[in-house]
């Protein structure tokens, strides 16, 4: 039976079911995130499917798997079991099942990791691969290490080698032409073991943060390493093509630039290799060489990940954690998980092979905060620490009963025999793995709490809606709270949202500021024992970002590297606040004096325009076709005014070019930094984006912000240099809303709109 397309009369059926269901208790935004990227529409984008019959959908797209092992199975109450914890938001499967379960593409699986070898045909045949399964809605990870250093020779060709960053980037610019199709944005993990030549370069390879943009990066660590560096001595070199030595580095040196780069943007990000292949379960297939996009699964080559998060939010009651209602949810998600391999579409035969013999599973959680709340456990203590550990150990053994019933229904995983499972007596198992801590990006969003197990980002968000009024969406624990202390304002909820921290509002006890601690109010030592007390109890790796304040020393940084590799991560992630939002437009003091003064009343005069000005024409390529962009300057030369005008003449783009060039124009008229407008125009999408990677123009919008950036850029060679740009870059804001973005496992996620970076 072909599972990916549904009948007239299975659509029917569902149509019926999605109708009769009760109405599910959304969170306010969960509505507005599935009708955007999740819900079934029509030819011309119309919404035709309501979020209880997507849950309808899946489920009964993935309880018909019952039917390959029994012919007596009740396939609706197994439907109804999946449907009522997803309903109930208790549990939610990774985002390509809940889009695509029951629906013609049927590619469930998250991500993947295809295997680079030392030649041009391997290379090209896996962007091929690449291509497909980005296309079919996952994400790819890939180990570059095999691939021989740049200036070495090519003995059939007699030529140089151009080395692994060299083709990372023909890897990112197939990424980038495969994201203008349309499809679903395709993420890519690029790992570089530690001991190759060209390790230097690789984790100086984002230090521009315009390139490779559609990569995480990770350095493959290695037992020899941290050693060296513990003893402060050298380590060896290996040529992956000859597979012998090729020098010596200091590790110390190697490890500060790693620490380096991570505290200026995040990146490499670290996976700890050996750990990952101490955990191997099937160690006699092959070695495990790198991770998906989000660092949380490590995979053998054309192996999948296969995902889904219990919400602990929910499973807090009188007090304490209901462990009975957490255990049948697990026993639920395991069998949802084990059906998901039988009904998915493989994008490869080599995937499908491996994927069902291995049979890999990974539950992991998300609302970790939220249940902390309910249960008055400030994030950073012990008891909080220790409650991570507990939970994620009854997970743990929950589900490797639940894998070891299925295992006695359906047989164990078919390489059963080649896993460190097999042993004397031995108990059956349908999957080698069973558990991983995944970042939840939207699907937190829809289940309404907080992301995996990371602590509040913000305690309160502010939401624009269509007619243009602000209004704060509050964490409803601190609503509550605040109620009930007599503090609960609409002023202290402005307070909240402007604040990158509840420390300085005076009105609000510190019993409750201890609660609400966000990720910056805690210190990275809680970060990582949280993610090390998680990753005791969990078969693949947690993903979770280590947080810093802006002000940060790089020492913070080598030190949460020191202490996840003590507490047997398998490997760390960093953000440092403001790392990546590097925009820095000084104006000079004579040119802010020259800038418009308020009026009486507090209210900008914009300066009167003189009879003449001169300036530049920018011509931007848009979707739109050809964007004249016209900047003129003041006599100071500042820019003055901006003109636009669109290639197609009049219709809607060409309104609104004019309308945003006469709004930028009256800006900088009344003294507003031209930074200031790039930063709110830079990065706007459409329907209609062009161009790849640095040439790529999103919009009409940032259009005209890339063409007032490259005028002021200009400007600094000139005599009459008014702006000093170290850096132009903005990713701290949602490119879709504009709303705040969280830094998550390597995955940048708004929770206001659901945009998530990684798809």
């Amino acid at each position: 039976m072909d599972q990916g397309t549904l009948t007239k009369k299975g659509q029917k059926q569902e149509t019926e079911s999605a109708t009769a269901e009760a109405k599910m208790d959304l969170p306010s935004n969960s509505r507005t995130v599935l009708e955007r990227r999740y819900l079934r529409k029509d030819r011309d984008g119309n919404v035709i499917e309501t979020p209880e019959g997507m849950m309808r959908r899946v489920a009964r797209n993935i309880a018909s798997a019952e039917k390959v092992f029994s012919d007596s199975a009740d396939l609706r109450k197994i439907e109804d079991d999946f449907y009522r914890v997803m309903a109930n938001l208790e549990f939610m499967p990774n985002s390509p099942t809940l889009m695509n379960a029951g629906r013609e593409l049927q590619q469930l699986a998250a991500c993947f990791v295809l295997p680079i070898d030392d030649s041009i045909d391997s290379i090209f045949e896996v962007i091929k691969n690449t291509a497909l399964i980005h296309k079919s809605g996952g994400g790819t990870g890939f180990s570059f290490s095999r691939i021989r250093p740049k200036n070495d020779l090519v003995t059939t060709s007699h030529g140089l080698s151009s080395g692994p960053i060299s083709f990372m980037r023909v890897f990112n610019e197939a990424t980038e032409a495969i994201n203008q199709g349309g499809f679903r944005r395709g993420a890519n993990m690029a790992v570089l073991r530690v001991d190759h030549p060209d390790v230097v370069q690789f984790v100086t390879a984002k230090k521009d943060n315009d390139q490779l943009n559609n990569f995480n990066i990770s350095v493959g660590i290695t037992k020899p390493f941290m050693e060296a560096l513990a003893r402060d001595g050298d380590y060896e070199l290996i040529n992956p093509h000859y597979n012998k030595p090729a020098g010596t580095m200091k590790a110390r040196e190697v490890f500060d630039m790693i620490v380096d780069m991570a505290w200026r943007n995040g990146e490499p990000g670290v996976v700890f290799l050996d750990k990952l292949n101490d955990a191997n379960p099937t160690p006699a297939l092959g070695e495990i060489e790198s991770t998906n996009p989000c660092g949380e699964q490590p995979l053998l080559p054309y192996e999948a990940c296969n995902l889904g998060s219990i919400n602990l939010a929910k499973m807090a009651g009188n007090g304490g954690i209901d462990f009975d209602r957490l255990k049948s949810v697990v026993h639920t998600a395991v069998r949802f998980l084990d059906n998901v391999i039988e009904v998915n579409r493989y994008p490869l035969p080599q995937i499908e092979k491996i994927a069902r013999g291995n049979r890999k599973i990974g539950l992991g959680v998300m609302g970790f905060a939220d249940l902390l709340i309910s249960l008055g456990i400030p994030y950073n203590s012990d008891k909080a620490v220790a409650t991570g550990e507990n939970v994620m150990k009854f997970i743990q053994e929950e589900a490797r009963q639940a894998s070891s019933r299925l295992g006695e229904e359906r047989g164990s995983f078919p390489n059963y025999k080649d896993s460190i499972f097999n042993v004397p007596e031995g108990p059956p198992m349908r999957n080698a793995t069973v558990t991983t801590i995944a970042p939840t990006g939207t699907i937190s969003i829809i289940s309404g709490c907080s992301s995996g197990v990371e602590p509040l980002f913000a305690v309160a968000y502010t939401r624009t809606v269509m007619d243009g009024t602000e209004l704060v969406e509050c964490h409803p624990a601190f609503r509550r709270m605040a109620k009930e202390q007599g503090i609960l304002s609409d002023d202290l909820l402005t307070k909240i949202t402007h604040e990158t921290s509840l420390k300085a509002i005076r009105e609000i006890p510190e019993s409750m500021k201890k609660l609400f601690a966000n990720a910056h109010d805690i210190d990275v030592e809680w970060h990582v024992r949280m993610q090390g007390a998680f990753q005791k109890h969990t078969d693949n790796a947690v993903s979770k970002t280590i947080n810093f304040r802006h002000d940060a020393p790089r020492e913070e940084v080598a030190k949460a590297y020191r202490l996840a590799y003590k507490l047997d991560c398998k490997g760390v992630t960093v953000y440092r606040d403001g790392s990546r939002e590097g925009q820095v437009l000084s104006v000079k003091k004579k040119d802010k004096a020259q800038a418009a003064a308020p009026a009486p009343g507090g209210k900008l005069t914009p300066k009167a325009r003189p009879k003449e000005l001169s300036g530049k024409t920018y011509k931007m390529p848009t979707g739109c076709g050809g964007l004249y962009v016209t900047i003129n300057e003041d006599e100071g030369g500042a820019p003055f005014e901006v003109f636009a005008e669109i290639g197609k003449a009049g219709g809607c783009a060409g309104s609104q070019c004019q309308g945003i060039g006469r709004l930028a124009s009256l800006a900088l008229r009344s003294g507003i930094d031209g930074k200031d407008i790039i930063k709110q125009l830079i990065g706007i999408s459409c329907h209609s984006p062009i161009g790849l990677g640095h040439a790529k123009i999103t919009s009409c919008s940032d259009a005209m912000a890339k063409a007032l950036r490259k005028h002021m850029r200009r400007h600094t060679k000139g005599e009459k240099a008014t702006y000093d740009i170290k850096e132009v870059l903005i990713v701290g804001a949602c490119p879709e809303c504009g709303g705040r973005v969280e830094h998550e496992g390597g995955c940048i996620v708004c929770r206001l709109c659901g945009y998530s970076k990684c798809g």
